[in-house]
């Protein structure tokens, strides 16, 4: 393994990697799974026992602030209202209107298919009656992220949509968050952060309404939470934890946008991940120039240089990209490449994929109008972002005439008897005995 450290911090630079050291370069920066699991659990169980007291406790103890109620009322909607630009107003509502429409796209549409003459099966999609949505505050708080679940919760027709989101030490959720709800049509909105955010929404609380499915990024104490939870209480979308992009380069590649690619990716916390694959050598040094750079010009540099650390420039082989990036099974993967959509076509693990040198990765996250939340930690190999799907069920139907039961009567009863069900097979003879010709 060829491993240089560059002039960036810890960044790490890998050229021509054999491939069975793919998997030692390719690790996340996760935390210890038993660790976290121990945690997450005392809180959890906490919560399901004593309700909106455990909340409140979890409140002073993680997010430094004493709170009377959780629910956010009336007169903060309207005092983050008046918080908010109209500047920024603005932006939610165009944001909001291209995720509405790609999301109306794909409403299910089912139809009646006649597998057998008299034999008539369909499918109906039914909304998630009640669904949460979680929001990170932290470092950023995510106000897109509100846009994100709620507008297709909404779309789906989802009965009661709940949102919790930390509070800052003055017992305030962002305005702006609390403006995105508005606009997205959030039902319910909760001052409650971190795990007791998920817990709360998987028990119920006095306060906080008990939901069929949780959505929503975060943490990896967060995503442990879902996870403990889905076990099973309740649904949840995915395990969606620290952030992660892939960004693949040939010499076509402006080193100036890779750079902002990584360093977007790289801000959103300590944990996030950047990873630029290339071909072309020389791209290396041109995107460590850049980096340099931006960084010095950025807010949250210190954010910023922790998170570098991850982050690893690693040159291939042009037959080796495809498998690299399907073995990583990016969240974010940018193809800043010549011939993109020749790699597009090949990937199958990624969770969204942005194409040529103008699709940044800011655009998926904020306004183009697919969808933010997608699976991290190679779950891209299993799972989908979040979509209207996410949001439905699909319930299956089928009529059987008199003419159907006779043409498949028979098949019903040879493999129940050789599964040896015969209760399975009489229902299906007494049918028969009433329909023979």
């Amino acid at each position: 393994m060829n491993q240089v450290v560059n002039v960036c911090e810890k960044m790490q630079i890998f050229e021509y990697p054999n491939k069975g050291d793919w998997s030692e370069i390719l690790v996340r920066p996760n935390k210890d799974a038993a660790e976290l699991g121990s945690i997450v659990k005392d809180v959890l169980d906490d919560i399901k026992v004593n309700g909106d007291a455990a909340v409140k406790k979890y409140e002073l103890k993680f997010d430094h602030v004493s709170l009377d109620t959780l629910l956010v009322t009336k007169d903060e909607m309207e005092e983050a209202d008046l918080l908010v630009s109209d500047e920024l107003k603005h932006a939610l509502r165009l944001a909001h209107s291209n995720i509405e429409r790609f999301h109306s796209a794909q409403v299910f549409t089912g139809k009646v298919v006649e597998t057998q003459p008299g034999v008539k099966c369909w499918q109906k999609a039914v909304p998630i009656e009640k669904v949460g949505l979680y929001v990170p505050g932290g470092t950023a708080p995510l106000f897109s992220t509100v846009l994100m679940l709620a507008t297709p919760a909404r779309i789906a027709g989802c009965k009661e949509i709940i949102l919790c989101s930390p509070p800052d030490k003055c017992g305030k959720i962002n305005p702006a968050i609390l403006v995105a709800a508005k606009i997205a049509g959030v039902d319910k909105i909760y001052k409650v952060g971190g795990v007791q955010a998920i817990g709360a929404m998987a028990y119920g609380t006095e306060s906080v309404t008990k939901v069929y499915k949780i959505f929503g990024p975060g943490n990896q104490y967060v995503t442990a939470a879902k996870q403990q939870v889905s076990l099973k209480d309740v649904a949840i979308d995915m395990p969606a934890g620290p952030s992660e992009v892939m960004v693949v380069v040939d010499e076509s590649a402006n080193p100036a946008f890779v750079a902002s690619d990584l360093l977007s990716q790289a801000e959103h916390g300590i944990d996030s991940q950047s990873i630029m694959v290339t071909t072309c050598k020389e791209m290396i040094d041109g995107v460590l120039k850049e980096l340099d750079l931006q960084l010095s010009n950025l807010p949250r540099r210190e954010i910023l240089k922790e998170s570098l650390a991850h982050c690893k420039l690693i040159l291939v082989n042009d037959n080796e990209v495809v498998d690299m990036i399907n073995e990583y099974a990016p969240e974010h993967l940018i193809l800043s490449t010549a011939n993109y959509m020749d790699l597009a076509e090949r990937v199958v693990n990624a969770g969204s994929v942005f194409l040529g040198n103008y699709s940044c990765e800011s655009a998926g996250d904020y306004a183009s109008g697919t969808n933010h939340t997608l699976p991290t930690n190679g779950y891209a190999k299993a799972y989908s972002g979040v979509s209207l799907d996410s949001f439905i069920r699909k319930i299956t139907f089928q009529e059987l005439s008199a003419e159907g039961v006779r043409n498949i009567g028979s098949t019903v009863e040879v493999m129940a008897e050789n599964e040896q069900l015969l209760a399975h097979k009489n229902a299906m003879t007494l049918r028969l005995a009433t329909v023979v010709d």
